[in-house]
């Protein structure tokens, strides 16, 4: 535990807007609603090109800094990131902090690909489509984040890694923040069986990463992932007072719990193009009653996650969110 009051975090299912969840203009208004509302910290966006085809992020975003003034505007997380080019990127992310105003929050992850388990979606067929092996994405996320600090830093920037190499260019205008933050986004407690897998996650966010965020995790888990990630970064020298911890988590309110279970069920499954059963669900997802979403939503408080992004798992997205400004935030 931090010690820190949980903050909470919306995601826009910009994914939905292929699938008929919502609408590019409910996606908007549900971002002036939750900045509105003064419960969100951040208005998060998820993040694919082709394996789970939607609304592009950073365009997005940027659409949102526009509507918005006072929230932070992120990535959840930006399984792209591997097959983005980092000079590219960093012009885009640049020019979407100006826009916001210095309000740009980039969650990074590696995505999918190799056979990963438990990520459904073509990501094998994304890299296959980019030209990039999946078994690259690991090195490919790490030179990247540095390739972005270099050029957010340096004017002129120079750098030379496996992937990427340049002498003496510059990305203009530069970010209002010095540099905009990077988290990580990975889930150490997921590979228990492989030790190895589970110290190179833990170690890639110590040493990299602004931040922390994490999914499938019980508090328990949360708290012993997020103890090992800032004992490593003390291990690096670094403070890890300074780091941020957030959980990505689903929610579905309703009277009927076992109504709220299929809605759940009917949104993850098409969302990723897979077939969840429940134990999965549950892993990352609360749905019922508003007070049993608070008192699920407080164990994580308690375990020590410094900002809840969650999700409505439902085809009424509007309805979710006021229900749950109403019933479930005077609880927290």
């Amino acid at each position: 535990m931090d010690g820190k009051a949980m903050k909470l975090g919306l995601l826009l299912p910009n994914q939905g807007v292929v699938f008929g969840a919502t609408t590019v203009a409910e996606l908007l208004a549900l971002g002036e609603a939750a900045e509105a509302s003064g419960a969100f910290d951040t208005v998060f966006v998820g993040d694919n090109l082709l394996a789970k085809p939607r609304l592009e992020s950073i365009t997005t975003l940027s659409a949102l800094a526009a509507r918005t003034r006072k929230v932070r505007l992120g990535t959840a997380c930006m399984a792209s990131f591997p097959l983005r080019n980092p000079i590219v990127l960093a012009a885009q992310w640049g020019a979407l902090d100006q826009l916001s105003e210095g309000r740009a929050l980039l969650v990074a992850c590696i995505g999918g690909g190799g056979g990963s388990a438990g990520l459904a979606g073509g990501f094998d067929r994304e890299f296959k489509a980019f030209g990039i092996p999946p078994s690259e994405r690991a090195e490919r996320l790490e030179e990247g984040i540095e390739v972005l600090r270099t050029l957010w830093r340096d004017d002129p920037a120079t750098f030379e890694g496996r992937f990427h190499r340049f002498e003496g260019i510059a990305v203009r205008p530069p970010p209002v923040q010095s540099p905009p933050p990077i988290w990580i986004a990975n889930n150490p407690h997921v590979f228990a069986a492989k030790p190895e897998i589970v110290q190179r996650t833990v170690e890639r966010v110590a040493r990299l990463a602004d931040g922390w965020m994490t999914l499938q995790a019980t508090p328990e888990q949360f708290t012993a992932s997020w103890q090992a990630i800032r004992e490593a970064a003390r291990a690096y020298g670094r403070d890890p007072e300074a780091l941020s911890s957030c959980l990505y988590f689903n929610l579905n309110l309703s009277d009927d719990t076992e109504a709220a279970f299929a809605e759940t069920k009917q949104f993850l499954d098409v969302y990723y193009s897979a077939d969840y059963t429940r134990k999965q669900i549950d892993g990352w997802s609360a749905y019922g009653s508003s007070e049993f979403i608070a008192e699920r939503l407080r164990a994580y408080g308690e375990a020590g996650v410094g900002l809840a992004c969650i999700r409505f798992t439902s085809y009424d997205q509007v309805g979710q969110l006021e229900r749950f400004l109403r019933e479930v935030v005077p609880r927290l």
